[in-house]
């Protein structure tokens, strides 16, 4: 029974571990070596960095970022506009008590939050014609 699960713990870790390789710039570039391997030096280099830059194409922001947390558009008269949003979670913290007395016993109780669903943006990444036009890196 321990070996058991044992196997299934260290099965369930090495997933997340490679799951979380995706995440990474290194991680995105090995999946993508080819269309890497045929980008400029100095283009490859702030990718590997993680970095964002006016002129790059969808696919370096991919590299470079990974996947928006959300997408959106924007419609002006000179045309429209894709926007990539960059958040994450804001941590919360609540705290709570609860106190009980009934037939002959008294109860207690504590409960800790640590989330509250709010999100902060990091990065807004405008495209115009799949090229980005703006970079707004709000974690600086």
């Amino acid at each position: 029974m321990k070996t058991s699960t044992l196997m299934v713990l260290m099965l369930v870790l090495s997933s997340l571990v490679l799951a979380g390789c995706q995440s990474t710039p290194s991680g995105r570039i090995a999946s993508h070596k080819e269309a890497f391997a045929a980008m400029p030096a100095d283009v490859q280099a702030k990718i590997r960095d993680g970095k964002v830059e006016v002129g790059f194409t969808e696919e370096q922001v991919l590299l470079a970022k990974g996947k928006p947390s959300r997408v959106g558009k924007q419609t002006k008269e000179s045309g429209d506009s894709l926007i990539w949003i960059y958040e994450h979670p804001v941590p919360g913290l609540g705290f709570g008590l609860g106190l009980s007395g009934g037939s002959g016993g008294v109860g207690a109780g504590v409960g800790i939050d640590t989330g509250g669903g709010s999100m902060e943006v990091l990065m807004q990444i405008t495209f115009s014609n799949g090229i980005v036009t703006t970079v707004d890196d709000y974690a600086r």
